[in-house]
């Protein structure tokens, strides 16, 4: 019988014609059928819990779970849901406490009961059911020195006052870490992805290049970052931090050698060094000690003449900035007239009215640029020379605006802008999320070395003047790397030779010949060196295949003979020479070969995936020059003017933990990368 509480109830409810019951679980068939008017039932616990009808008229609460049953109504007394609550959050379920010693992380699990004061389990709902999870103090330590690399908080942020009652606040149970031990735990993480990525870079197929960018601090120390840009097994280019070395005197010849014979004994990389590029110019001196230990540790790519390369994005930085010196007047005036507009309010309401008077078309909006990236003052006089009428005219309403740039400032801002275009459009690139290969830079390259050389030669002053310095900083570049871009442009199926003789011809006229030699020579000495890589089937070959020590002896006591005393060593030349000759035929095919229709979103490194069957040995070749980094920096660091430095925090740690940090935050938010062993693939973790 129902009171006449529920009668109210039921009389203002619609009816309903398909029975309400608990979700996620199927009820017994011995359940009692509620009312069909019946209000919905909103707590939690009847996600975990059912209504039994008794023989005397009550109803009784069953865990879904461990079939319990606990009063529920008497009548018209009800029993209320604490204790049914107190079943499942306190753990006191048999059931969820089975669930909790097999499996911590288990749904439906609770942690052991720690006293009577012990607040209630937190809940998390996920999209299919809600269920209770134990408490995991190692997992929350995990999460915590995941946070800290992820972000670059501070690791004394964990003996902050308010992070630790921020912390105690979500559990009070988790007993907060010390600086110490957080530390430990960071650390721990990157030793745990470092081993990870050992064995994802012992799986490539090719060679690593790396790229040295330099960082300075306010104590005078360096910290040399070294970056490795490799191709997996499936042909896709990925870019690690493998190691941040301090360096107390970063000036001196050695630095950067050191920071090299540091990373290649750390990843056991000795002989697998391809290429390097730098960040800044270095001495004769400190040139031709890295040069000789590249000879040393890999003695391809033409015996390390090309192995040193300068970093793109600082070489257009450092472009940039003489340009902007050399204008400085013209910069400075056009900065003036835009300061005057954004700092102040009604300057800016009656600038952009008369904008609108003018109908002026211009979609650019005004803004002050920011002297540490170039590309902000680049932005800014674009946009102040597309609103040049507006600035010319605002003297007549703005009575403080006196000095108006003339028309020849504005032309000379229109030619800046020509100029700094290039450096922009090509800097642009190294800012893609993508990692691009090398190929796509031999076409930026000498546009820009092109159209500085005809600014040279112009009759305007002001032009000439202005690329001339840019042009030699310039021309120091090109003829560094201007071999390295041109092979590796070469090995772009729609361009090979033929777009090297054609940028020549356009850069040194008459004497194109001579530089088109250099890199077809070039290539086929570099192609000659894969040739002579060890043959299969030879003691040294098999050597590192089979790990095996192979003695003057072989297994059964006998002494292997030389090649002298079986009058075989014109033999081997024979050979050499056999493959050298059939292994050029292959290049000279492939350079042969129609060029392919020059689509934009063409995948280079798919192609030669597909065609390594066709081009065994070239293929080789060319998964190494196309990774040859030419930017030593981040994308967020292309248009910096001015070098990264370490902050003090940082300086204060322990260069292992400081390296910890560094490298773990670039592996953690990087996508996985997958290697493959004979039909194994082994995931690179987040």
């Amino acid at each position: 019988m129902e009171t006449p509480t529920e009668n109210n109830v039921l009389a203002t409810v619609e009816t309903q014609a398909i029975m309400e019951t608990p979700t996620f679980v199927e009820t017994p068939t011995f359940v009692e059928t509620p009312p069909n008017k019946r209000r919905k039932k909103k707590s939690a616990v009847w996600e975990h819990f059912y209504i039994e009808n008794m023989g005397d008229g009550s109803r009784r609460a069953c865990c879904k779970i461990c079939k319990q049953s606990f009063a529920y109504s008497n009548g018209s007394k009800v029993a209320g849901t604490s204790h049914l609550k107190r079943h499942i959050a306190k753990g006191t379920c048999p059931v969820v406490l089975r669930n909790q010693e097999r499996d911590p992380l288990s749904p439906y699990s609770a942690p052991s009961k720690m006293g009577g004061t012990d607040p209630p389990k937190r809940r998390y709902r996920t999209p299919s059911s809600s269920a209770y999870y134990g408490f995991d103090p190692d997992r929350c330590r995990h999460e915590i020195a995941q946070m800290i690399i992820m972000h670059d908080y501070p690791l004394h942020m964990v003996e902050h006052p308010g992070f630790i009652a921020f912390a105690k606040n979500l559990q009070p149970r988790f007993d907060m870490v010390s600086f110490n031990t957080i530390q430990g735990d960071c650390v721990a993480t990157y030793l745990r992805e470092k081993q990870s990525l050992q064995k994802v870079i012992e799986a490539i197929p090719g060679r690593l290049c790396l790229t040295l960018d330099l960082w300075t601090s306010r104590q005078s120390m360096g910290y040399v970052f070294l970056t490795g840009h490799f191709i997996d097994p499936d042909w896709k280019l990925h870019r690690k931090i493998l190691n941040v070395v301090m360096e107390p005197y970063p000036e001196s010849d050695s630095a950067f050698g050191h920071a090299v014979s540091a990373c290649l004994s750390d990843w056991n990389m000795d002989g697998r060094l391809f290429s390097l590029t730098l960040n800044q110019p270095l001495s004769e001196a400190g040139l031709e000690n890295l040069r000789a230990l590249l000879s040393i540790k890999n003695p391809l790519m033409l015996s390390g003449q090309l192995l040193v390369g300068n970093c793109l994005a600082r070489t257009l930085s450092s472009i940039a900035q003489e340009a902007l010196t050399v204008a400085h007047e013209t910069v400075n005036k056009i900065r003036d007239a835009v300061k005057h507009v954004k700092t102040s309010e009604s300057n800016e309401e009656r600038f952009l009215e008369l904008k609108q008077q003018l109908q002026v078309p211009s979609t650019k909006s005004l803004a002050l640029d920011n002297r540490k990236q170039w590309n902000t003052t680049y932005e800014m006089l674009v946009a102040a020379s597309e609103l040049k009428e507006v600035f010319s005219c605002l003297d007549t309403s703005d009575p403080d605006y006196e000095e108006p740039p003339s028309m020849e400032v504005w032309k000379q801002v229109e030619t800046l802008c020509v100029y700094l275009k290039l450096l922009f459009d090509t800097a642009t690139v190294l800012t893609a999320p993508v990692i691009q290969t090398t190929n796509l830079f031999f076409h930026e390259a000498w546009k820009i070395q092109l159209e500085l050389s005809r600014g040279i030669s112009s009759e305007d002053p002001f032009i000439s003047n202005l690329t001339k310095p840019m042009q030699e900083k310039f021309d120091k570049y090109w003829k560094d790397c201007c071999l390295v871009l041109a092979i590796a442009v070469v090995m772009d199926p729609r361009f090979k030779m033929k777009l090297v003789e054609f940028s020549f011809t356009k850069i040194y006229g008459d004497d194109a010949a001579n530089y088109v030699k250099i890199v077809d020579e070039g290539i086929h000495e570099l192609f000659l060196e894969y040739v002579s890589l060890p043959l299969p089937l030879t003691p040294t070959y098999m050597e590192v295949a089979n790990g095996i020590n192979i003695g003057p002896e072989d297994a059964n006591g006998g002494t292997f003979l030389s090649n002298d005393e079986l009058g075989l060593t014109d033999f081997d030349m024979f050979i050499m020479e056999s493959a050298s000759q059939q292994s050029r035929s292959e290049l000279d095919q492939y350079l042969e070969e129609s060029l392919l229709p020059r689509v934009h979103e063409f995948d280079v490194l798919g192609w030669w995936k597909l065609n390594k069957t066709k081009y065994p040995t070239l293929s080789k070749m060319a998964r190494d020059i196309l990774t040859i980094p030419v930017c030593t920096i981040g994308g967020d660091s292309v248009f910096d003017t001015a070098r990264k430095e370490m902050d003090n925090y940082r300086c204060s740690l322990r260069p292992e933990t400081l390296e910890a940090l560094l490298c773990a935050k670039d592996w953690l938010k990087c996508e996985p990368v997958e290697t493959s062993k004979s039909l194994v693939k082994v995931e690179f973790p987040i």
